[in-house]
Parts: structure tokens; sequence; C-alpha cells
């Protein structure tokens, strides 16, 4: 595999902003199969849609959980990953309870992942546990999240939804999404069959290669097209 074509199969090319259109889905899922990424990510009703849009491709689809705030009941997620994979998701990509973390509460954290992690592998699904790294920030934290996502066998650990933003002194929200540090340290702390995805800030090139040389298999990416035009100007084409 030449470097370009590894670079695009890092790739989970997010579909996800709450103003996507139908027409939006279209035309993102043409991008994706264009350029032979690794996934789609998209909003849970339109499973079905990227799965027909992308059936004549390798482009897998992946759906988002308790997106993106991470609120909804267990029994909620649950039924909303089975709902994803009867549609033909074969990754999903779930948020995590941010307050039950932030309150050190690890033994609902630990049930609620383990029970979505369930539901992805009885549907030969794999599970992607976003932290939301802008909130669940302390290191200590990180580490127990990563703990936790290994004992139940969860399939990556994975740093932001893209919409973690936190409200500054000026009354202005930001994020920084994928840090280089905290992706070390997770890379770090989970165990050997865990794999790591960056998320969240990941907009050029050289962006995508230093989460790949801080140990993610994985990236999400809206700027996919800036991304791969320019990896085939350094490394070649595909």
């Amino acid at each position: 595999m030449n470097k370009v074509k590894e670079l695009a199969k890092m790739i989970d090319h997010s579909i996800l902003h709450p103003t996507m259109t139908d027409e939006d889905l279209k035309r993102e899922c043409k991008v994706a199969k264009e350029y032979d990424v690794a996934s789609v990510c998209v909003k849970p009703y339109a499973v079905k849609q990227a799965v027909e849009l992308l059936k004549d491709s390798d482009v897998l689809v992946g759906c988002v959980i308790g997106f993106p705030a991470g609120n909804s009941a267990i029994e909620v997620k649950v039924f909303e990953t089975e709902k994803a994979c009867a549609d033909g998701a074969v990754e999903i990509d779930m948020v995590i309870n941010i307050g039950k973390a932030l309150q050190g509460e690890w033994d609902y954290i630990e049930k609620e992942i383990a029970a979505v992690t369930k539901v992805c592998h009885n549907n030969k699904a794999i599970v992607k546990v976003i932290f939301e790294t802008d909130y669940v920030s302390k290191k200590e934290d990180i580490v127990e999240l990563c703990k936790i996502c290994t004992k139940v066998g969860a399939d990556y650990v994975k740093t932001s939804t893209g919409f973690g933003f936190v409200k500054g002194d000026d009354g202005k929200y930001a994020y920084q999404g994928a840090t280089i540090s905290n992706l070390e340290l997770m890379k770090a702390s989970v165990g050997p069959n865990i794999k790591v995805k960056a998320a969240g800030g990941v907009r050029t090139l050289d962006g995508l290669l230093a989460v790949q040389k801080a140990g993610c298999s994985r990236c999400g990416a809206t700027a996919t097209v800036v991304i791969l035009k320019d990896a085939k100007e350094r490394f070649g084409d595909l």
C-alpha cells in the first residue's frame, strides 16, 4: 500500500453537522468513494441511505451514538446502537456520559461502555468510545477511561466529537479537539488490542501525519479532500 492509500484508509469522513441535508450526504459519500477512505461517519437516520450510496465501494459505514453530548440513558444508547447496526452500520462511535465521568462514577461508565460494546460485537460491528477530551481533560480521568475500555473490550478510544465547545471568559465558544499529548497518553494507556482515533481539529496533511506518528490508526475528518490532494502532491498519486 502506497502512502496516499495508507493515509486515505486512516480517514473516517465525517458527515455530522446538524445542518447537513440528504444532498450533502450524497455529495460527501461521493467524496468518500472517490478517495476510498476507511469509512463515513453519519447521523443515525442516514445509515440506510449511506449504505446504499456506498454499496459499490469498500468504504464502511459508521454511525454516532448518544451524539454529541452523551446524555442518553444507557438503554437508549443500546437501542440506538441496535437500530444503527440493523440499518447496516458496521462501526459505532459512542459518546460516553460526560457528567458521570467528570464526577468519577466509573461503575456507571463501565456499564455503559460494556453494554454498547456487547451490542456492537453481537452485530459484528466495532465500537469507538468518544471521551470528549475538551471536557474530560484530566490525565487521570483519561487513563481511567482507557482502562475501562480495555477491560470491556472496546475496539477504539477516541478523543472528541468535534462539537465539544468550551465557553471562554469572553463568552465565545471554542475547542481543541485531538491533541498530540492526549493521543500519546491514550495510546500508552490502552491494552494492546485497542486502537486510537483522533477527532476534532485535524484539517491538514501535516496534522494527519502528526496523529499517525502519535499512534492513531484512524482520524475523523471533514477536510478529507484538502488532506488527500496534498498527500497526492507530496507522495504521488493513489
